[in-house]
């Protein structure tokens, strides 16, 4: 294969809602140019995209997958992107690389969830989009309608460049209205006839000609100049304005296709070379001190992996991009994370499972090397002495939890040595060890997500596990003030133990002045400050331990250890054993022994003390509230409402957006178990959601009550 320079090579992501046809498209693709010589259908599972087993079994795309296909004299490189909301972490993956992307859209169904999702991503990293109407020979596809609706999502900025003939499917006719031809395609698609526009179609045409310069002279100074002597822009000069608004999102050109019978694709791929932004033109590429690193191949070398994969008969993968100057087969990098050199043994293009090696790959190409070392998804690898670091992939908020344990005990650091693999090719899978809740917890998008987990760590690691409800983090805390005193004394033969504290706790409110005075159950305590000391906490919230001992009652080095078995029975809440918080704690008196008295003494003196003030301090427990917002067509609005409602939550506020009536509202984390399945299927999976945390709050009453309930018998147990 030919060495590509930046200014030959294109970069695209793939993206649309499940079925859209992004795998078709690429399977288009790479038969124009060449790479193969006929084209799969998703139905045989003999497409290049969708080529795991799991996905052939799915019919649909899970893996985010690396394509390249060769046309004139240019290198497309393609990442086709699962559409399923589940799998979005792979769509954020693909989107890094990329330089713009083609938007499925289903001529039957117009604008989806997947199309929302994806759209936001891109948002994100600030990419250009082109939209692609696709399936135009489906007996119900309706080009206008779906038209119609991207541009309800997506403004004004929507500039429609073709329009189909005969949409159906006796679907065979393009008009292009940066070309001003129509273009006339064979029953089973194929190369077209490119003929005059039909005199029937010649007044629309022109219109929306007119329309499309207008749009693209107004992304260009010189160009609106020239429109305004003209009366209009020549050709290339109108695809030089697209460009620009293409760069700077501004414009988002609209095709309209059948990926299927390969109609429309070859002029598309024809856009995408003469107008779609170059590496060097459209990268904002930025290292993480903030500065933009342009795509630069007279620089010293630089590559960015994005991806990481298990493959079989061949082992790990790193798929990278080529950021500055050229790498060369043989070449010796140093990983910015680990600081150890890498070699690239073997350089190789990829269109699926198959790779071509290379011997040389210029900046702003996309390539694989295999056999490194200890190089994840989102290293760098740098020439010798070139100390950049790009910011990492990102990745989607999760939105589904689970505990997880292996179905064998005795199998545990198995599991854990897995998942901390299974993070690095998915980072979209989040893994949490939490001592809080004695489980592991896996934080991810969905079940479907969850599944393809369980997949990998059975026929990859040999590990049969099952998902378990997760504990929720509670958190305890006081509502009023309380005093107790508690002496410690144990005589067993020589020394003995003896300690005792008397303490006042009450509710810490961040601003809130010390304490001077108590009045607790008709007894006045006078507080005379000696010392103080703050606490943040791990988990969040404050202690506030304040020594107001007179007259030496309790001796100075004893203090922290009453600190001591305080901040025990803070990690182990007295209610539930959750985590207490924002609490302040005044030692007042207390008595020691010359002889018995020692650290032990006060530390479980401190506790048992701390205990029991608690329970009499109008203890509560509080649960993590999330910020929730709901994305769901008009249509479902009132079945969302209503299990939201179920779920205790306390909508904020509706609006529309982008087609879309969005719910906001504060939900207990407590009731989102499985909420993404069961939006799934409430909305037929039209509707979507994102969550992040927003506070801790007091349970209710009935709730607490079973909780204490609950604990009670776990701790019988």
């Amino acid at each position: 294969m030919k060495i590509y320079q930046t200014d030959k090579i294109k970069n695209l992501v793939l993206l649309g809602n499940s079925r859209s046809g992004k795998t078709s498209i690429a399977e288009a693709m790479l038969f124009n140019g060449g790479v193969i010589d006929r084209m799969g259908t998703v139905e045989a599972g003999n497409t290049v995209s969708d080529y795991n087993k799991i996905e052939q079994e799915n019919e649909s795309s899970i893996y985010s997958t690396v394509l390249y296909t060769e046309f004139m004299d240019n290198k497309i490189n393609m990442i086709d992107a699962p559409g399923a909301d589940d799998f979005v972490g792979k769509a954020y993956t693909a989107i890094n690389p990329s330089n713009v992307a083609l938007m499925l859209i289903n001529a039957q169904n117009g604008v989806e969830v997947g199309t929302e999702i994806h759209a936001r991503a891109l948002e994100l990293y600030e990419k250009p989009m082109v939209f692609v109407i696709n399936q135009m020979d489906h007996d119900k596809a309706n080009f206008d309608s779906a038209l119609e609706g991207i541009k309800e999502s997506f403004g004004s900025k929507v500039a429609q460049v073709q329009y189909p003939l005969n949409a159906g499917p006796e679907f065979n006719g393009i008009i292009d209205v940066i070309t001003m031809k129509y273009y006339k395609y064979p029953a089973n698609g194929g190369a077209p006839e490119v003929l005059e526009i039909p005199e029937s179609e010649k007044g629309k045409a022109a219109e929306l000609h007119q329309e499309l310069i207008e749009k693209a002279a107004e992304n260009d100074d010189k160009l609106m100049e020239l429109f305004f002597e003209n009366d209009g822009l020549s050709e290339d000069e109108m695809r030089s304005g697209i460009t620009a608004g293409l760069i700077h999102r501004d414009l988002y050109p609209v095709f309209c296709t059948s990926a299927k019978k390969n109609i429309g694709v070859r002029r598309l791929m024809e856009f995408i070379v003469n107008v779609v932004p170059r590496p060097n033109e459209c990268s904002k590429r930025e290292d993480t001190d903030g500065n933009i690193v342009p795509i630069d191949a007279t620089k010293p070398a630089s590559i960015f992996v994005f991806k990481t994969s298990i493959e079989e008969h061949v082992g790990e993968v790193n798929y990278f991009k080529v950021i500055t100057g050229v790498v060369n087969e043989g070449d010796d990098l140093v990983n910015q994370r680990t600081q150890n050199k890498e070699r690239l043994t073997q350089l190789y293009v990829v269109a699926g499972k198959k790779k071509e090696k290379v011997t040389q790959l210029v900046a702003g190409d996309i390539g694989a090397v295999v056999k490194l070392k200890n190089t994840k998804t989102s290293d760098t690898l740098n020439a010798t002495g070139h100390n950049v670091k790009y910011n990492p992939v990102l990745n989607p908020t999760p939105r589904h939890r689970a505990a997880i344990k292996p179905v064998t005990e005795g199998e545990e650091e198995k599991l854990g040595e897995a998942l901390n693999r299974m993070h690095e090719i998915d980072p979209s899978i989040v893994i949490e060890y939490s001592k809080e809740l004695r489980q592991v917890i896996v934080n991810g998008q969905g079940e479907r997500h969850f599944k393809i987990l369980e997949w990998h760590l059975k026929n990859d690691f040999k590990l049969e596990t099952e998902y378990v409800k997760p504990r929720i983090p509670y958190r305890e805390t006081i509502t009023k003030v309380a005093q107790a005193d508690y002496r410690h004394k144990k005589q067993s033969g020589g020394s003995g133990q003896f300690g005792e504290v008397h303490m006042v706790i009450e509710p810490f409110i961040e601003g809130s002045p010390d304490p001077t005075m108590y009045k607790v159950n008709g007894k006045e305590i006078k507080v005379s400050l000696k010392d103080k000391e703050e606490h943040k906490l791990p988990w969040g919230g404050k202690l506030i331990y304040i020594n107001s001992i007179v007259g030496g009652s309790i001796d100075a080095r004893f203090m922290p250890a009453i600190l001591k078995g305080i901040m025990e029975k803070m990690e182990q809440g007295p209610l539930t054993g959750s985590y207490a918080r924002d609490i302040r704690v005044v030692v007042y008196d207390g008595k020691m022994h010359p002889v018995d008295s020692n650290e032990i003494s006060f530390k479980l003196a401190g506790r048992h003390a701390f205990s029991t003030a608690f329970k009499n301090a109008g203890p509560k427990i509080l649960e993590p509230i999330y910020n929730v917002e709901v994305f769901v067509p008009a249509d479902y609005m009132g079945d969302v409402m209503s299990d939201l409602q179920g779920r205790r939550a306390i909508v904020q506020g509706m609006s529309s957006e982008k087609g879309l009536e969005k719910i906001a509202a504060k939900v207990p984390l407590a009731e989102m178990y499985k909420y993404s399945t069961s939006l799934s299927s409430i909305s037929q999976g039209r509707a979507m959601f994102h969550m992040d945390f927003a506070e801790y709050a007091p349970v209710p009453g009935e709730v607490q009550t079973e909780l204490l309930k609950a604990y009670e018998e776990e701790q019988e147990d």
